[in-house]
């Protein structure tokens, strides 16, 4: 059985389980095509969240120490079969990423509220409709969501936040954060981001600023929960 987490250190927290996993593989505990615990029986032996553990079961796929199969569970991979890869270049915990950006969005969207003019609005509202053809023709709408944030960041006249919210959202293209969208991005999601985007837009035109910042915190909260929880019977 693994220990729990005596000791948070300086590494993002997914890091810290994840070496504590392979660790564990190493010393033979689980050997190759053996499946691990459920995810929410790693979580209570190392007393941490369940999302944590998904973030460094994740992690530990990508340097090919282990193997998720959707709908079976996840299991030890060979030793030979592992990728090399140092945990500090898989990128930042997307639910802290996720955290952040609600924080400085919610900030932006206010800013932004107050200084709405018809023409930017006008312009969300056309992203909106290039990202609702992007879905409708099975194409990636990712540009399309990207550039609603960042003409939302653009509309405060603020260069650094919208720099910050550039930067950011392109943390999404991160090793971890990316395989984490491969397993849980379908139409169904994208079609969810797309309905909450056109809440944040209603928002802006009602010039309701509580609204709008709700909308934003509601919309990066429901990406967190796609993100790290869709599919999570797949892996229990």
């Amino acid at each position: 059985m693994l220990d729990p987490l005596k000791q948070v250190d300086n590494r993002r927290l997914y890091q810290q389980i994840a070496d504590q996993i392979r660790a564990y593989i190493d010393k033979g505990n689980y050997t190759a095509g053996m499946r691990l615990p459920p995810e929410r029986d790693l979580a209570q032996q190392l007393g941490v969240s369940r999302p944590s553990v998904r973030e460094a079961l994740i992690a530990l796929e990508i340097e090919g120490s282990v193997e998720v199969r959707m709908g079976a569970g996840v299991y030890a991979c060979n030793l030979a079969q592992r990728k090399p890869q140092a945990l500090a270049t898989m990128g930042e915990s997307p639910i802290e990423l996720m955290q952040a950006r609600a924080a400085i969005e919610g900030t932006v969207v206010m800013m932004a509220c107050g200084k709405a003019t018809p023409e930017a609005l006008q312009a969300l509202r056309q992203i909106l409709d290039d990202m609702l053809a992007a879905i409708a023709q099975n194409r990636s709408p990712l540009p399309f969501d990207r550039q609603f944030h960042l003409a939302l960041a653009a509309m405060t006249g603020n260069a650094v936040l919208e720099r910050l919210v550039g930067e950011l959202f392109d943390e999404r293209h991160s090793p971890i954060a990316a395989r984490l969208s491969a397993h849980s991005e379908s139409g169904q999601t994208w079609a969810a981001a797309l309905h909450e985007h056109e809440a944040i837009l209603r928002a802006l035109e009602n010039r309701d600023v509580l609204a709008a910042q709700t909308a934003l915190r509601m919309h990066l909260q429901a990406s967190e929960q796609r993100w790290v929880e869709n599919n999570r019977r797949e892996w229990s």
